[in-house]
């Protein structure tokens, strides 16, 4: 496959191009919306079981590089955002802070979309963040964010992975 080396939305968006350049004038070529750090964005909702879902606007960390880079050194994350960090296959998953400087809700979510578990990220902090079972996706949010909505364990995440 031509794309096989690029990362998937890049290959979606090539694949576009590259399409709209071979004379098909009724294709509309649309790009994934991509964030300033040029991520791609998705949207999750967060079901908590005693309060109304929520939707929340996420990045998407999907290669190895950019789950390592995180939210790293940024100083800033809008109410109702964040990111996601996909993970195929799931897999016991551990997270740390050293150079984030937002405090964060780490949440570790199943392949069923229930929440395994829910940790608090303290800014450059190296103690290590762990999921409490195999995690298909980790969920990072505002400090606080899950306990103002009533997110648990247990409750559902849908989309993003």
């Amino acid at each position: 496959m031509l794309f096989a080396r690029c990362s998937p939305v890049l290959a979606v968006v090539s694949a576009l191009l590259l399409l709209g350049s071979a004379g098909c004038a009724e294709a509309e070529v649309r790009a994934a919306p991509v964030s300033e750090a040029g991520l791609a964005i998705t949207t999750v909702t967060v079901k908590p079981s005693g309060g109304k879902p929520r939707r929340y606007r996420v990045e998407i960390a999907a290669t190895p590089a950019q789950q390592a880079k995180g939210m790293m050194f940024r100083t800033v994350m809008p109410r109702d955002t964040g990111m996601i960090f996909p993970m195929n296959p799931p897999r016991f998953a551990s997270f740390w802070m050293e150079n984030t400087l937002l405090p964060l809700d780490i949440i570790f979510i199943a392949a069923d979309g229930k929440v395994l578990n829910i940790a608090r990220g303290e800014p450059k902090s190296r103690a290590q963040l762990y999921s409490s079972g195999p995690a298909a996706a980790v969920l990072e949010l505002n400090a606080g964010e899950s306990a103002r909505i009533g997110l648990e364990p247990g409750d559902i995440v849908e989309g993003g992975f």
